[in-house]
């Protein structure tokens, strides 16, 4: 079994919850990569806006001159160099520069619901697409999260959101599933998707978990945000054997060191 695929977090944001305001320049954002491509990303996830709870959206304008500087410094450095870059975005304009200037996947939190000029993007641009579910949008999704069955409604959801990119000519070869650890749930909800977190490879797609340093950690542990790495890699090794694809996670050489343990075990006699 191979190594579920390490995705690097780089948020060029003043406000994400995390690392807000550390790599909102082109210079910064472009050491930051290089730093986590060193540490053993398999690819690096460039976010312009910021999708904790209760954030402020942002205008197209800001957004676009927040991610697109990055990307093309990362780029001019690495401009041979085949680490994917994944432009985490909701708006169909931000995702199509993003691919102009060397982005090489949209990870859509909506799934594709936010913009519907994001339809017609990801048709005309054959590139992998990563689709999440959620509960709301970031300015009420954490206010009191409700669920008749919480695995039952997500595979639902997905399963939707497969039949109709499958209606409109985007092939589940192209999609992968994020159920959106945080995104509209509650501590238990959280729980209970990486307790089953095997359940949605049934419906035949990639699978990413996104739980790096989220407010459910400290609900566990009361650690500060800075101080959740560990947790947060103890998860990444749990996700080895539930068959993972992706990890999207802020310490990739933490979350790297876990996974050789975490195959160290699996392929003991």
């Amino acid at each position: 079994m191979s190594f579920p695929k390490i995705m690097g977090i780089l948020n060029v944001t003043p406000d994400s919850f995390s690392d807000g305001g550390q790599f909102d320049s082109a210079a910064s954002a472009c050491s930051q990569a290089e730093a986590l491509i060193a540490s053993g990303a398999d690819s690096i996830d460039i976010g312009g806006e910021s999708t904790r709870p209760f954030a402020e959206p942002v205008s197209e304008k800001q957004e676009l001159s927040r991610v697109i500087p990055a990307i093309r410094a990362i780029r001019a450095i690495r401009a041979n160099h085949s680490t994917p870059i994944s432009i985490d975005t909701t708006k169909a304009e931000v995702a199509r520069q993003a691919l102009e200037s060397g982005a090489n996947i949209i990870n859509d939190i909506s799934a594709l619901r936010n913009d519907p000029a994001m339809l017609n993007l990801v048709q005309c641009c054959d590139v992998p697409i990563i689709i999440m579910h959620m509960q709301g949008c970031p300015g009420n999704m954490q206010v009191k999260p409700q669920y008749d069955n919480l695995i039952t409604e997500i595979l639902a959801f997905f399963e939707e959101r497969l039949a109709w990119l499958d209606l409109n000519g985007i092939q589940r070869e192209r999609i992968t599933l994020d159920p959106g650890i945080g995104f509209g749930k509650s501590l238990d909800h959280n729980l209970s998707i990486l307790k089953h977190i095997e359940e949605f490879k049934s419906l035949g797609c990639p699978l990413l978990l996104g739980h790096s340093r989220k407010r459910f950690i400290e609900d566990i542990t009361g650690l500060p945000v800075e101080e959740r790495d560990l947790p947060t890699a103890v998860v990444s090794a749990l996700s080895y054997s539930a068959k993972v694809d992706i990890v999207r996670v802020h310490n990739v050489a933490a979350t790297h060191q876990a996974l050789q343990m975490a195959k160290a075990i699996q392929a003991a006699i």
